[in-house]
Protein backbone atom coordinates (compact mmCIF):
# COMPACT_ATOMS: atom_id res chain seq x y z
CA UNK A 1 0.00 0.00 0.00
CA UNK A 2 2.56 2.55 0.97
CA UNK A 3 4.47 2.16 -2.74
CA UNK A 4 1.24 2.51 -4.77
CA UNK A 5 0.13 5.50 -2.42
CA UNK A 6 4.11 6.54 -3.60
CA UNK A 7 3.68 6.17 -6.96
CA UNK A 8 -0.04 7.74 -6.81
CA UNK A 9 1.68 11.07 -5.61
CA UNK A 10 4.06 11.03 -8.41
CA UNK A 11 2.32 10.37 -10.90
CA UNK A 12 0.34 13.55 -9.64
CA UNK A 13 3.08 15.54 -9.10
CA UNK A 14 3.97 15.18 -12.58
CA UNK A 15 -0.01 15.70 -13.70
CA UNK A 16 0.62 18.77 -11.69
CA UNK A 17 4.51 19.67 -14.07
CA UNK A 18 2.83 19.15 -17.00
CA UNK A 19 -0.51 21.52 -15.93
CA UNK A 20 1.90 24.23 -14.72
CA UNK A 21 4.31 23.91 -17.98
CA UNK A 22 1.38 24.35 -20.47
CA UNK A 23 -0.64 27.72 -18.27
CA UNK A 24 3.01 29.18 -17.07
CA UNK A 25 3.74 31.54 -20.00
CA UNK A 26 -0.20 32.52 -19.86
CA UNK A 27 -0.04 33.01 -16.33
CA UNK A 28 3.43 33.85 -15.44
CA UNK A 29 3.46 36.83 -18.23
CA UNK A 30 6.30 39.91 -17.18
CA UNK A 31 4.93 41.47 -15.66
CA UNK A 32 5.58 45.56 -16.88
CA UNK A 33 8.85 46.82 -14.81
CA UNK A 34 10.32 49.95 -16.15
CA UNK A 35 13.77 50.61 -17.21
CA UNK A 36 14.02 53.46 -15.30
CA UNK A 37 16.41 54.83 -18.09
CA UNK A 38 15.75 58.23 -19.61
CA UNK A 39 16.31 58.87 -23.58
CA UNK A 40 18.06 61.75 -25.08
CA UNK A 41 17.21 60.40 -28.59
CA UNK A 42 13.44 60.00 -28.86
CA UNK A 43 10.54 61.62 -29.39
CA UNK A 44 6.83 61.46 -28.87
CA UNK A 45 3.90 61.78 -30.49
CA UNK A 46 -0.03 61.39 -31.26
CA UNK A 47 -1.06 60.41 -33.94
CA UNK A 48 -4.74 61.16 -35.24
CA UNK A 49 -6.07 60.01 -37.99
CA UNK A 50 -9.78 61.26 -39.67
CA UNK A 51 -12.67 58.86 -39.67
CA UNK A 52 -13.31 56.64 -42.83
CA UNK A 53 -16.44 56.19 -45.11
CA UNK A 54 -16.83 52.27 -44.20
CA UNK A 55 -18.68 51.96 -40.32
CA UNK A 56 -16.12 50.54 -38.57
CA UNK A 57 -14.00 53.61 -39.44
CA UNK A 58 -16.25 56.08 -38.38
CA UNK A 59 -14.63 56.98 -34.75
CA UNK A 60 -11.48 57.91 -36.63
CA UNK A 61 -8.16 56.32 -34.96
CA UNK A 62 -4.56 57.28 -33.43
CA UNK A 63 -1.85 55.90 -32.59
CA UNK A 64 1.43 56.58 -30.33
CA UNK A 65 4.22 57.43 -32.55
CA UNK A 66 8.18 56.97 -31.38
CA UNK A 67 10.81 58.90 -33.31
CA UNK A 68 14.35 58.10 -32.97
CA UNK A 69 16.26 61.59 -33.91
CA UNK A 70 19.28 59.74 -34.71
CA UNK A 71 18.25 57.02 -37.03
CA UNK A 72 15.30 58.84 -38.48
CA UNK A 73 13.45 55.56 -37.56
CA UNK A 74 9.56 56.56 -36.39
CA UNK A 75 7.33 53.41 -35.19
CA UNK A 76 3.56 53.91 -34.70
CA UNK A 77 1.87 51.81 -32.20
CA UNK A 78 -1.90 51.03 -33.12
CA UNK A 79 -4.23 49.94 -30.52
CA UNK A 80 -6.98 49.18 -33.43
CA UNK A 81 -6.02 46.15 -34.94
CA UNK A 82 -8.69 43.42 -35.39
CA UNK A 83 -9.22 40.06 -37.49
CA UNK A 84 -12.52 39.45 -39.18
CA UNK A 85 -11.12 35.66 -40.09
CA UNK A 86 -11.06 34.98 -36.08
CA UNK A 87 -12.46 32.22 -34.75
CA UNK A 88 -16.35 33.01 -33.60
CA UNK A 89 -15.47 36.44 -34.67
CA UNK A 90 -18.81 38.07 -34.99
CA UNK A 91 -20.44 35.78 -32.79
CA UNK A 92 -17.90 37.26 -29.96
CA UNK A 93 -18.89 40.38 -31.66
CA UNK A 94 -22.34 39.91 -30.82
CA UNK A 95 -21.73 38.90 -27.18
CA UNK A 96 -19.53 41.23 -27.04
CA UNK A 97 -16.17 39.35 -26.04
CA UNK A 98 -14.16 41.08 -28.45
CA UNK A 99 -10.30 41.30 -28.67
CA UNK A 100 -7.95 43.61 -30.06
CA UNK A 101 -4.21 43.65 -30.16
CA UNK A 102 -1.28 46.64 -30.15
CA UNK A 103 1.00 46.26 -33.37
CA UNK A 104 3.87 48.55 -33.81
CA UNK A 105 4.74 49.62 -37.58
CA UNK A 106 6.11 52.04 -39.52
CA UNK A 107 5.03 55.17 -39.76
CA UNK A 108 5.17 55.13 -43.83
CA UNK A 109 3.71 51.73 -43.80
CA UNK A 110 1.21 53.10 -41.98
CA UNK A 111 0.23 56.48 -43.75
CA UNK A 112 0.26 54.97 -46.82
CA UNK A 113 -2.95 53.23 -46.17
CA UNK A 114 -4.70 56.15 -44.70
CA UNK A 115 -3.67 57.94 -47.89
CA UNK A 116 -4.90 55.86 -50.03
CA UNK A 117 -8.43 55.94 -48.25
CA UNK A 118 -8.39 59.75 -48.29
CA UNK A 119 -7.57 60.69 -44.64
CA UNK A 120 -5.93 62.75 -42.98
CA UNK A 121 -3.40 62.33 -40.61
CA UNK A 122 -2.48 65.08 -37.71
CA UNK A 123 0.93 64.61 -35.55
CA UNK A 124 0.93 65.88 -32.17
CA UNK A 125 4.22 66.24 -30.63
CA UNK A 126 4.72 65.92 -27.04
CA UNK A 127 6.77 68.07 -24.79
CA UNK A 128 8.12 65.12 -22.92
CA UNK A 129 10.96 64.86 -21.39
CA UNK A 130 14.08 62.08 -21.40
CA UNK A 131 12.28 60.60 -18.51
CA UNK A 132 8.82 60.50 -19.22
CA UNK A 133 10.00 59.48 -23.12
CA UNK A 134 11.91 56.43 -21.29
CA UNK A 135 8.63 55.51 -19.20
CA UNK A 136 6.92 55.70 -22.40
CA UNK A 137 9.11 53.66 -24.44
CA UNK A 138 9.75 51.03 -21.67
CA UNK A 139 5.51 50.74 -21.59
CA UNK A 140 5.51 50.02 -25.04
CA UNK A 141 8.28 47.66 -25.10
CA UNK A 142 6.41 45.79 -22.87
CA UNK A 143 2.77 45.81 -24.14
CA UNK A 144 3.63 44.61 -27.80
CA UNK A 145 5.06 41.49 -26.79
CA UNK A 146 2.80 38.39 -27.54
CA UNK A 147 1.47 37.52 -24.11
CA UNK A 148 0.88 40.86 -23.56
CA UNK A 149 -0.26 42.69 -27.03
CA UNK A 150 -4.08 41.49 -26.66
CA UNK A 151 -6.79 43.04 -24.66
CA UNK A 152 -10.33 43.19 -24.63
CA UNK A 153 -11.94 45.35 -26.41
CA UNK A 154 -15.12 48.12 -25.47
CA UNK A 155 -16.51 50.67 -27.82
CA UNK A 156 -16.39 53.24 -24.93
CA UNK A 157 -13.81 52.22 -22.33
CA UNK A 158 -11.43 49.98 -23.96
CA UNK A 159 -10.49 51.07 -27.37
CA UNK A 160 -7.19 52.45 -29.49
CA UNK A 161 -8.08 56.13 -28.24
CA UNK A 162 -8.63 55.12 -24.79
CA UNK A 163 -5.15 52.47 -24.71
CA UNK A 164 -3.32 55.36 -26.88
CA UNK A 165 -4.77 57.84 -23.52
CA UNK A 166 -4.26 55.65 -20.86
CA UNK A 167 -0.45 55.24 -22.10
CA UNK A 168 0.37 58.74 -22.20
CA UNK A 169 -1.04 59.34 -18.82
CA UNK A 170 1.31 56.12 -17.36
CA UNK A 171 4.37 58.47 -18.97
CA UNK A 172 3.35 61.45 -17.46
CA UNK A 173 2.43 60.04 -13.79
CA UNK A 174 -1.43 60.37 -13.87
CA UNK A 175 -0.61 63.79 -15.00
CA UNK A 176 -3.56 63.71 -18.15
CA UNK A 177 -6.58 61.93 -16.04
CA UNK A 178 -5.99 64.65 -13.42
CA UNK A 179 -6.64 67.74 -16.30
CA UNK A 180 -9.16 65.71 -17.96
CA UNK A 181 -11.53 64.07 -14.95
CA UNK A 182 -14.14 66.16 -13.61
CA UNK A 183 -14.13 68.34 -16.56
CA UNK A 184 -17.70 68.89 -17.55
CA UNK A 185 -18.45 68.02 -21.15
CA UNK A 186 -22.50 68.38 -22.66
CA UNK A 187 -21.92 64.85 -24.62
CA UNK A 188 -22.74 61.01 -23.15
CA UNK A 189 -21.95 58.09 -24.80
CA UNK A 190 -24.75 58.22 -26.63
CA UNK A 191 -24.61 61.67 -28.49
CA UNK A 192 -20.42 61.27 -29.04
CA UNK A 193 -21.41 57.64 -30.36
CA UNK A 194 -24.40 58.83 -32.70
CA UNK A 195 -22.61 61.81 -34.04
CA UNK A 196 -19.82 60.01 -34.92
CA UNK A 197 -22.02 57.29 -37.17
CA UNK A 198 -24.10 59.69 -38.17
CA UNK A 199 -22.80 59.41 -41.80
CA UNK A 200 -24.19 56.34 -41.95
CA UNK A 201 -28.22 57.01 -41.21
CA UNK A 202 -29.24 53.20 -40.87
CA UNK A 203 -26.40 52.13 -38.81
CA UNK A 204 -27.01 55.25 -36.58
CA UNK A 205 -30.58 54.58 -36.01
CA UNK A 206 -30.34 50.95 -34.91
CA UNK A 207 -27.35 51.76 -32.47
CA UNK A 208 -29.54 54.60 -31.27
CA UNK A 209 -32.56 51.99 -30.44
CA UNK A 210 -29.56 49.48 -28.59
CA UNK A 211 -28.32 52.03 -26.30
CA UNK A 212 -29.57 52.08 -22.85
CA UNK A 213 -29.72 54.54 -19.97
CA UNK A 214 -26.54 54.04 -18.86
CA UNK A 215 -25.44 55.70 -22.37
CA UNK A 216 -27.14 58.87 -21.06
CA UNK A 217 -25.21 59.55 -18.13
CA UNK A 218 -22.88 62.46 -18.20
CA UNK A 219 -19.72 61.95 -19.15
CA UNK A 220 -16.29 63.88 -18.63
CA UNK A 221 -13.69 65.21 -20.88
CA UNK A 222 -11.71 62.12 -19.47
CA UNK A 223 -14.41 59.31 -20.89
CA UNK A 224 -15.60 61.73 -24.00
CA UNK A 225 -11.50 60.48 -24.84
CA UNK A 226 -12.68 57.24 -26.21
CA UNK A 227 -13.24 59.33 -29.32
CA UNK A 228 -9.75 59.70 -30.98
CA UNK A 229 -11.12 63.57 -32.40
CA UNK A 230 -12.01 64.49 -28.87
CA UNK A 231 -8.50 63.72 -27.30
CA UNK A 232 -6.76 65.32 -30.10
CA UNK A 233 -8.48 68.32 -29.47
CA UNK A 234 -8.09 67.74 -25.01
CA UNK A 235 -4.56 67.58 -25.52
CA UNK A 236 -4.18 70.90 -26.52
CA UNK A 237 -5.55 72.55 -23.99
CA UNK A 238 -3.38 70.09 -22.00
CA UNK A 239 -0.51 70.51 -19.60
CA UNK A 240 2.42 68.39 -18.78
CA UNK A 241 5.05 68.87 -15.44
CA UNK A 242 8.93 68.05 -16.45
CA UNK A 243 12.07 66.79 -14.49
CA UNK A 244 12.88 70.73 -13.63
CA UNK A 245 9.21 71.47 -12.12
CA UNK A 246 8.49 73.70 -15.22
CA UNK A 247 4.71 73.75 -16.68
CA UNK A 248 4.56 73.52 -20.15
CA UNK A 249 1.79 72.84 -22.98
CA UNK A 250 1.26 69.10 -23.58
CA UNK A 251 1.59 69.49 -27.16
CA UNK A 252 4.78 71.51 -28.62
CA UNK A 253 3.53 71.60 -31.93
CA UNK A 254 1.44 70.31 -34.81
CA UNK A 255 2.34 68.93 -38.01
CA UNK A 256 -0.08 67.88 -40.67
CA UNK A 257 0.75 64.04 -42.26
CA UNK A 258 -1.36 63.99 -44.63
CA UNK A 259 -3.72 66.51 -46.43
CA UNK A 260 -7.09 64.54 -46.79
CA UNK A 261 -10.43 66.37 -46.84
CA UNK A 262 -13.25 67.38 -45.03
CA UNK A 263 -15.82 64.85 -46.60
CA UNK A 264 -15.28 62.42 -44.02
CA UNK A 265 -15.33 64.68 -40.80
CA UNK A 266 -18.10 64.09 -38.38
CA UNK A 267 -20.72 66.94 -37.38
CA UNK A 268 -20.80 69.03 -34.90
CA UNK A 269 -23.49 68.11 -33.34
CA UNK A 270 -25.99 64.37 -32.81
CA UNK A 271 -28.33 64.53 -34.80
CA UNK A 272 -32.01 65.71 -33.38
CA UNK A 273 -34.61 63.05 -34.41
CA UNK A 274 -37.29 64.59 -32.69
CA UNK A 275 -39.87 66.09 -35.27
CA UNK A 276 -38.68 63.72 -38.26
CA UNK A 277 -39.30 60.86 -35.95
CA UNK A 278 -43.25 62.21 -35.37
CA UNK A 279 -43.79 63.24 -38.51
CA UNK A 280 -43.08 59.58 -40.00
CA UNK A 281 -44.83 58.38 -36.85
CA UNK A 282 -48.22 60.28 -37.81
CA UNK A 283 -47.77 59.68 -41.54
CA UNK A 284 -47.76 56.09 -41.16
CA UNK A 285 -50.62 56.03 -38.64
CA UNK A 286 -52.82 57.94 -41.02
CA UNK A 287 -51.62 55.10 -43.89
CA UNK A 288 -52.85 52.80 -41.89
CA UNK A 289 -55.83 54.32 -40.61
CA UNK A 290 -57.04 55.26 -43.98
CA UNK A 291 -56.57 51.91 -45.39
CA UNK A 292 -58.88 50.62 -42.55
CA UNK A 293 -61.49 52.85 -43.57
CA UNK A 294 -61.95 50.99 -47.06
CA UNK A 295 -61.50 47.68 -45.83
CA UNK A 296 -64.60 46.35 -47.92
CA UNK A 297 -61.81 47.11 -51.03
CA UNK A 298 -59.60 44.29 -51.66
CA UNK A 299 -57.02 46.62 -52.56
CA UNK A 300 -56.96 48.26 -49.36
CA UNK A 301 -56.53 45.00 -47.18
CA UNK A 302 -53.69 43.75 -49.41
CA UNK A 303 -51.98 47.37 -48.98
CA UNK A 304 -52.62 47.56 -45.17
CA UNK A 305 -51.34 43.90 -44.73
CA UNK A 306 -47.61 44.27 -45.74
CA UNK A 307 -47.64 47.49 -43.92
CA UNK A 308 -48.86 46.59 -40.92
CA UNK A 309 -47.07 42.89 -40.67
CA UNK A 310 -43.88 44.39 -41.72
CA UNK A 311 -44.25 46.83 -38.58
CA UNK A 312 -45.12 44.39 -36.03
CA UNK A 313 -42.21 42.37 -37.04
CA UNK A 314 -39.72 45.00 -37.03
CA UNK A 315 -40.89 45.91 -33.22
CA UNK A 316 -41.15 42.28 -32.55
CA UNK A 317 -37.82 41.07 -33.66
CA UNK A 318 -36.63 44.02 -31.86
CA UNK A 319 -37.54 43.46 -29.16
CA UNK A 320 -36.23 40.17 -28.97
CA UNK A 321 -32.43 41.87 -29.93
CA UNK A 322 -32.68 44.26 -27.29
CA UNK A 323 -33.87 41.16 -24.65
CA UNK A 324 -31.05 39.77 -25.30
CA UNK A 325 -28.74 42.55 -25.63
CA UNK A 326 -29.48 42.97 -21.84
CA UNK A 327 -30.01 39.34 -20.46
CA UNK A 328 -27.21 37.42 -22.62
CA UNK A 329 -24.43 39.90 -23.70
CA UNK A 330 -21.78 41.99 -22.24
CA UNK A 331 -22.57 45.14 -24.02
CA UNK A 332 -23.30 46.94 -20.86
CA UNK A 333 -24.71 50.48 -22.54
CA UNK A 334 -27.51 47.86 -24.29
CA UNK A 335 -28.70 46.68 -20.37
CA UNK A 336 -32.10 48.03 -18.86
CA UNK A 337 -33.08 49.29 -22.06
CA UNK A 338 -36.61 51.44 -21.66
CA UNK A 339 -37.09 50.78 -25.12
CA UNK A 340 -38.45 47.80 -24.74
CA UNK A 341 -41.71 49.42 -23.92
CA UNK A 342 -41.75 50.25 -27.05
CA UNK A 343 -40.50 47.65 -29.73
CA UNK A 344 -41.75 44.59 -28.04
CA UNK A 345 -41.56 40.36 -28.68
CA UNK A 346 -45.63 40.82 -28.28
CA UNK A 347 -45.76 43.24 -31.34
CA UNK A 348 -44.90 39.51 -33.17
CA UNK A 349 -48.23 37.94 -32.45
CA UNK A 350 -49.98 40.56 -33.81
CA UNK A 351 -47.83 40.62 -36.94
CA UNK A 352 -49.38 36.37 -37.14
CA UNK A 353 -52.79 37.90 -36.85
CA UNK A 354 -52.27 40.78 -39.19
CA UNK A 355 -51.00 37.90 -41.65
CA UNK A 356 -54.92 36.81 -42.06
CA UNK A 357 -55.93 40.93 -42.31
CA UNK A 358 -57.18 40.43 -46.29
CA UNK A 359 -59.68 38.00 -45.61
CA UNK A 360 -63.10 39.56 -45.76
CA UNK A 361 -64.33 38.03 -42.50
CA UNK A 362 -61.00 38.87 -40.13
CA UNK A 363 -62.16 38.70 -36.68
CA UNK A 364 -59.24 39.07 -34.45
CA UNK A 365 -59.22 37.13 -31.17
CA UNK A 366 -59.84 39.06 -27.89
CA UNK A 367 -56.08 38.48 -26.93
CA UNK A 368 -55.13 39.83 -29.66
CA UNK A 369 -56.71 42.52 -29.32
CA UNK A 370 -55.75 43.27 -25.80
CA UNK A 371 -52.38 42.87 -26.67
CA UNK A 372 -52.71 45.42 -28.99
CA UNK A 373 -54.10 47.96 -26.46
CA UNK A 374 -51.72 46.82 -24.11
CA UNK A 375 -48.72 48.03 -26.40
CA UNK A 376 -49.99 51.72 -26.55
CA UNK A 377 -50.01 51.37 -22.52
CA UNK A 378 -46.58 50.30 -22.50
CA UNK A 379 -45.80 53.29 -25.35
CA UNK A 380 -47.29 55.49 -23.22
CA UNK A 381 -45.49 54.77 -20.06
CA UNK A 382 -42.49 55.32 -22.24
CA UNK A 383 -43.44 58.72 -22.83
CA UNK A 384 -44.39 59.63 -19.41
CA UNK A 385 -40.92 58.07 -18.11
CA UNK A 386 -39.54 61.08 -19.72
CA UNK A 387 -41.17 63.81 -17.65
CA UNK A 388 -40.33 61.64 -14.14
CA UNK A 389 -36.88 62.61 -12.25
CA UNK A 390 -34.26 60.53 -12.34
CA UNK A 391 -35.13 59.24 -15.55
CA UNK A 392 -31.77 59.10 -17.91
CA UNK A 393 -32.43 57.26 -20.94
CA UNK A 394 -33.21 59.84 -24.05
CA UNK A 395 -35.54 57.82 -26.39
CA UNK A 396 -38.63 60.36 -26.92
CA UNK A 397 -37.73 60.36 -30.64
CA UNK A 398 -38.14 56.77 -30.56
CA UNK A 399 -42.01 57.14 -28.79
CA UNK A 400 -42.95 59.95 -31.04
CA UNK A 401 -42.49 57.82 -34.11
CA UNK A 402 -44.08 54.26 -32.37
CA UNK A 403 -46.93 55.42 -30.20
CA UNK A 404 -48.82 56.60 -32.58
CA UNK A 405 -48.48 53.55 -35.27
CA UNK A 406 -49.52 51.60 -31.62
CA UNK A 407 -51.90 53.52 -31.58
CA UNK A 408 -53.55 53.28 -35.29
CA UNK A 409 -53.15 49.40 -34.99
CA UNK A 410 -55.04 48.99 -31.51
CA UNK A 411 -57.81 50.92 -33.20
CA UNK A 412 -58.04 49.02 -36.44
CA UNK A 413 -58.04 45.92 -33.88
CA UNK A 414 -60.61 47.28 -31.58
CA UNK A 415 -62.97 47.83 -34.52
CA UNK A 416 -63.33 44.84 -35.86
CA UNK A 417 -65.87 42.54 -34.94
CA UNK A 418 -65.26 39.71 -32.70
CA UNK A 419 -65.38 36.52 -33.60
CA UNK A 420 -68.78 35.20 -32.99
CA UNK A 421 -67.99 32.68 -30.07
CA UNK A 422 -66.85 35.95 -28.02
CA UNK A 423 -70.45 38.35 -28.82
Amino acid sequence: MPKLLSGLRMKLAAALLILLSLVAPRLLAAPFVPSGQPTENLTASIVTFQPGSLYWQRFGHNALLIRDTQSGRAISFNYGIFDFAAPNFFLNFARGHMTYRVVPNYLERDLLNYQAEGRWALEQRLNLDARQIGLLRDYLEWNVQPENAEYGYDYFISNCSTRVRDALDYAMAGGLKRQLVGHATTATWRSEATKLISPDALLMVVMDLALGPTADQPIDLWQQSFAPLVLMQALRGATVTDGAGRVLPLVSREVRLLPGGRANDPPDHAPDLRLQFLLAGLALAAILLGLAKFRGAATARWLLMPIAVGFSLLCGLGGVLLALLWGATEHWAGWRNESLLLVNPLSLWLAGSLLLYPRPRWRPARLTRRIAMLLVVTSSIAVLLRFLPGVAQQNLHWALLLLPVHAALAWIFWHAKPPPDEL
